[in-house]
């Protein structure tokens, strides 16, 4: 399980990595929110260790994006912060739990692991946006009611875009998710399945899946 750890501090940022490796996660580090921006982009990840005070803005502003964006992962605060009222705000915008500094690395392993079998037990079965509905349970797509058929790699995409909707998804994710392939992946036969989406799926005068160009798709 890959742990997005979000911390600036060198110091902190290696201690809670090399806690996490121990114990068997596969944990990344980055020390600002754009670079946390792009491991998002680059692959998914199971939970997030996040600081509030990073360089190029706050960490809650950071979380407030990714909920609004719809994505789900847990998120611990890890932060100097500790007034009550830090603790509320980060709760109320999402967070899963808080954890103040200077924390105990055995008490924030065991919370990582709290989150994980929490969030395990709560993935949705039916998703919408808009007039789409995906039911995982019954391998069932409907446009305004109306069936669509799919196949087995066009459902997959379909739901990886609808459990990520807002968020621009690379290509070399996209290889990852539905293909398993870490390369070797021609782009060509990704933009080929996005096309049969969009043409099953999508209404006249109204686009679903947006090219982001030399990057990827997103669902709008």
């Amino acid at each position: 399980m890959t742990i997005l750890i979000v911390e600036d501090q060198p110091r902190v940022a290696l201690f809670v990595e090399k806690a996490l490796s121990e114990q068997g996660f596969e944990p990344k580090r980055v020390d600002t929110c754009a670079g946390a921006r792009r491991a998002l982009a680059e692959s998914p990840v199971s939970a997030v260790v996040l600081d509030l005070g990073l360089p190029d803005g706050d960490g809650i502003d950071l979380l407030r994006e990714w909920r609004e964006a719809g994505l789900e992962f847990p998120v611990l605060i890890l932060s100097a912060r500790d007034a009550i009222t830090d603790r509320i705000k980060g709760l109320n915008l999402g967070a899963d739990d808080y954890l103040s500094k200077p924390f105990s690395v055995d008490e924030l392993v065991a919370r990582v692991r709290s989150l994980l079998r929490r969030n395990s037990g709560t993935r949705a079965t039916v998703l919408t946006h808009g007039t789409l509905r995906l039911d995982v349970v019954a391998r069932s797509v409907t446009r305004s009611e109306v069936r669509v058929e799919l196949t087995g790699r066009e459902f997959a995409l379909l739901e990886l875009f609808l459990r990520n909707p807002g968020r621009t998804l690379t290509r070399t994710l996209i290889a990852e998710q539905i293909w398993g392939a870490h390369y070797g992946i021609e782009t060509n036969l990704i933009d080929v399945y996005v096309r049969r989406l969009r043409g099953k799926l999508e209404e006249e005068q109204k686009s679903l899946i947006r090219t982001v160009r030399g990057t990827g798709y997103v669902l709008l």
